[in-house]
């Protein structure tokens, strides 16, 4: 996995590129994130990558020809035709069917990272990147959603998570497409509660069974939209 972000403000993604899971893999080499700096293709001296909108109102707007140059940078590192993702509010909602897609296209990622009140709408026509959202809501950037599209897609990369676990067998994984299933660990009994005794018998055919079974019944209570209509109604 290959995938160079677009930002003005790198140093945002230093927590995700140096701990857990992600930092991991970057250290061994099965993902590789780098990195162009908006305001290298800034104007002038002081390298102005933003200016007040026309038609007035509040805020500022990345200006098209800085956000252009530096995504056509970004585009350069990779092979042609590699995918580039505006992460904005206004695009499709991100998804586990859309993860996995982007996670099998080996050409790479380009993330382009907005900020303020957006990007000059001639830089998305001139460059049609896709529009991704992580929600129907607004954040001050699209550093946060990048992270978010980095974490969900490197985990589908073969060896990320190590040979122990699978992401097939997540919430929205490759198989049922559902929830997940309880979890527990030691100790047997905490304030009181215990475990299913199903999970101390040693019996693995009977433990997948009840696995599947409370995915399905967590899915039908909390994301019934996930199921098929025979599901939905199933006891």
């Amino acid at each position: 996995m290959h995938a160079t972000i677009v930002t003005l403000f790198r140093d945002l993604f230093t927590p995700l590129l140096e701990q857990s899971v992600f930092g991991r893999a970057v250290k061994r080499g099965l993902v590789r994130v780098d990195f162009v700096d908006l305001r290298e293709f800034g104007e002038g001296r002081h390298r102005v990558v933003d200016d007040r909108p026309f038609g007035g109102g509040p805020g500022m707007v990345l200006m098209a020809e800085p956000v252009i140059r530096a995504v056509e940078a970004a585009r350069a590192r990779h092979p042609r035709g590699a995918r580039t993702i505006h992460l904005s509010p206004q695009g499709r909602r991100l998804d586990q069917a859309l993860v996995r897609d982007l996670a099998s296209d080996r050409r790479g990622l380009v993330l382009l990272c907005g900020r303020y009140e957006g990007i000059d709408e001639r830089a998305i026509e001139v460059l049609r990147p896709e529009e991704v959202s992580v929600g129907d809501y607004v954040l001050s950037g699209g550093e946060l959603p990048a992270m978010v599209v980095l974490d969900a897609v490197a985990r589908l990369v073969p060896g990320v998570l190590g040979d122990e676990q699978s992401p097939a067998e997540d919430s929205f994984g490759e198989g049922q497409g559902l929830l997940d299933c309880p979890h527990y660990t030691r100790p047997a009994v905490v304030r009181g509660l215990g475990i299913p005794e199903v999970l101390r018998g040693g019996d693995h055919a009977a433990v997948a069974a009840w696995r599947h079974a409370q995915s399905l019944a967590r899915t039908r209570e909390r994301r019934p939209d996930l199921l098929h209509d025979g599901e939905r109604g199933a006891s």
